[in-house]
């Protein structure tokens, strides 16, 4: 079975994280561009490529790209609370976008198991 990602939930919420990411990392130090920002982007990237990327082929397979979708909303999540640490975020701003990767954790988590 095909599914058309742009009507998915997950990529939805996967781009609106990915957006978010973007328009905090900006306000890094500069210092963390190459590290930081560069990893944050990039996972954040990765949650709604890998969706779009499996969305394509059969079932066993998009289970697969949920998975590293999945795998980096934990990593960012992760490096979201390293951020906060640093104070390059507030706990609020914080909170608020970890709230949202939270939500698509479970989201996709049930997505995952309705493909079984």
């Amino acid at each position: 079975m095909r599914h058309n990602f742009k009507n998915l939930k997950i990529w939805i919420l996967a781009m609106e994280i990915t957006n978010d990411i973007y328009r905090l990392t900006a306000t890094f130090p500069k210092s963390e561009i190459y590290s930081l920002v560069n990893q944050m982007n990039r996972c954040s990237v990765s949650m709604p490529s890998n969706i779009a990327e499996g969305s394509n082929r059969g079932n066993k397979h998009f289970q697969h790209y949920l998975n590293i979708s999945l795998g980096s909303s934990f990593e960012l999540q992760t490096q979201l609370l390293i951020a906060c640490q640093n104070d390059y975020l507030t706990k609020e701003k914080t909170e608020k976008l970890e709230n949202k990767i939270i939500e698509f954790q479970k989201m996709t988590t049930g997505f995952i198991s309705k493909l079984n």
